[in-house]
């Protein structure tokens, strides 16, 4: 849940910090008092697209800080945040947004700067906003595709994934017979390309490893004299008369005549011997290297050439001989497809087509998958439209195939689309009127019944998607009487268990409010300041009041007042 809410120098906000419960907050007003304003501020903190006008006029920026409490150390957030590499102990989420005043925004999640696009990421999983141009996204048929895939999503996803494995597969082998098929102009220019870089490597005559190993000998060669002097003194410290061999045999051989007296004696004198044997064999290894050493000018000119031919190569083939390497077998693969490519286009179309039979069964499988989710779809918004007087409406969840082209296959003698998501272009069709035919919810729901379509929908989806807190702002806008009523109650019940933030002009919805925030604003010193405040009982009924009356609040308005807040008290229960 959203527990805390920082507002710094945001529109006409000057500060305020709004502490939020669980359960549902009623967040009304004066119009224009800054309720949407406040939920604005939310929006951006998810990663909404923020500018400079946000920015309090006369400041240098705004600041928009919210804590997010985790009940779920399982929630999907907390893995977004561990792929970003962002810290998040405790069960506790803090999103901050500065957005200075010429546009540009500084984000940060538990401290660590991010960008928008991941503050976005976290925050869409932490936060759901619903205002009314949300309508709009439902009347796009567009969404209703994902939005089954997300209802349905525990037997969809998998689906989903088995089909879109081998679509990735299909959708490759296509782009390279279309690439080999068309334009021939090209093709011979790409031949021709490949054929001389290959040529190029070929006449090279490359080694694997060979740079690194001439790297290594040119050192070697670089550092002939130093080598040579050290190689000679190590050899010369350890032979000859009074040296290192010598004084070691002999402190061997004192050792040998004690060796059997004790244990101690015996060890000391075989490491010893162990000792003159291996500085032994290592005069030995000093003698060969040294007969073996040879200073080779013409040998360092050779590795110099070598070595600038092999940088020309790796500037156009790798940064690596086994780079260089790799391309030159990649291209000479090329060449061979390219060369004979009627016959690898044969043999492509070939696996095309089985690849195709094994997509459509793949296909049809998540076809039949969301026909199922769709049917419990159609069941549940069914009851929930009940539950807010749409008893007589239809709902139904329309499929039908993407129509192709051209160069798309066919399925039953149609050419048929598929794309990443599948053959079925999915539509929500709705007849809100007995005796009147189903109809695309884009051209047949009035204002008032996509409120309350909007909010069946919310109702079933927000139990699928994990949010940590659900904000409508004004949903209940074109609705009346006891509508009115059962859309408070239908809020009311999406905030069991979890979060829901409204603003409202329903003194229904009002009534049924958890906490109740009332938002004001007055002008002092020329400027306008909005403020915040939790309201108490007494202030309920009078806010309430004024909700039903208008400006003036008489005692029977009272009276109302309280009766709405008895029956929703009655209602909760």
């Amino acid at each position: 849940m959203l527990a805390e809410l920082s507002i710094k120098n945001f529109a006409i906000i000057e500060s305020m910090t709004i502490s939020f419960e669980k359960g549902l907050t009623v967040l009304t007003g004066e119009t224009g008092a800054g309720k949407s304003i406040i939920i604005d501020a939310i929006h951006l903190l998810a990663g909404g697209r923020g500018s400079s006008e946000f920015v309090r006029y006369g400041e240098s920026k705004a600041e928009l800080e919210g804590l997010f409490l985790l009940e779920n150390d399982q929630h999907a957030c907390l893995e977004k945040c561990e792929e970003f590499g962002i810290e998040a102990s405790d069960g506790m989420v803090v999103l901050r947004r500065d957005i200075s005043s010429n546009g540009k925004s500084i984000c940060r999640i538990n401290g660590k700067l991010v960008t928008i696009a991941i503050l976005r990421e976290v925050g869409r999983m932490l936060i759901d906003i619903h205002g009314q141009h949300d309508n709009q996204e439902l009347m796009n048929e567009e969404h209703h595709q994902p939005l089954l895939d997300q209802f349905g999503s525990a037997k969809i996803v998998p689906a989903h994934e088995a089909y879109s494995e081998l679509y990735k597969k299909y959708s490759a082998l296509k782009k390279k017979i279309r690439q080999l098929s068309d334009n021939e102009q090209e093709i011979a220019h790409r031949l021709d390309l490949i054929q001389f870089q290959l040529n190029e490597i070929e006449e090279a005559g490359l080694q694997p490893d060979e740079d690194i190993k001439l790297q290594e000998e040119r050192k070697e060669i670089s550092n002939f004299e130093k080598v040579f002097e050290a190689l000679q003194n190590a050899y010369n410290a350890l032979n000859g008369e009074q040296r290192g061999l010598d004084w070691t045999g002999l402190a061997m051989s004192s050792l040998e005549d004690v060796s059997t007296i004790n244990d101690s004696l015996k060890n000391m004198s075989e490491s010893m011997s162990n000792s003159f044997y291996i500085l032994e064999d290592l005069s030995f290894q000093l003698r060969s290297q040294l007969d073996e050493l040879e200073y080779d000018p013409e040998r360092l000119n050779f590795i110099e050439s070598r070595l600038n031919e092999i940088s020309h190569l790796k500037r156009k083939y790798g940064s690596s001989v086994d780079e260089i390497l790799a391309y030159s077998a990649k291209i000479e693969e090329e060449i061979e497809t390219l060369t004979n490519r009627d016959s690898h286009v044969h043999k492509m179309r070939t696996e095309l087509a089985s690849l195709f039979m094994d997509m459509k069964v793949e296909a049809e499988n998540l076809t039949a998958v969301r026909k199922q989710a769709a049917k419990k779809l159609s069941a549940d918004i069914h009851r929930e439209l009940k539950e807010l007087y749409m008893d007589k409406s239809s709902f139904d969840v329309v499929f039908t195939r993407k129509p192709g082209g051209k160069e798309d296959p066919e399925v039953d003698g149609e050419s048929v689309k598929f794309t990443a998501d599948g053959a079925d272009y999915i539509e929500f069709y709705i007849s809100t009127n007995p005796g009147e035919p189903l109809k695309p919810l884009s051209k047949t729901a009035s204002g008032g019944e996509l409120s309350r379509i909007m909010l069946a929908m919310k109702s079933i989806f927000s139990r699928h998607q994990g949010v940590t807190s659900i904000i409508f702002d004004e949903v209940d806008t074109g609705v009346s009487g006891r509508v009115a009523q059962s859309i408070a109650e239908k809020i009311y019940r999406v905030s069991i268990g979890s979060q829901v933030l409204c603003i409202t002009h329903l003194p229904q919805v009002a009534a049924m409010a958890d906490t109740h925030l009332f938002i004001s604003k007055e002008t002092k010193k020329g400027r306008t300041k909005t403020s915040v405040k939790p309201l108490t009982d007494e202030e309920k009924i009078r806010e309430i009041g004024r909700m039903i009356a208008g400006v003036e609040v008489t005692n029977v308005t009272k009276e109302h007042a309280k009766e709405l807040l008895l029956l929703a008290s009655s209602s909760k229960k």
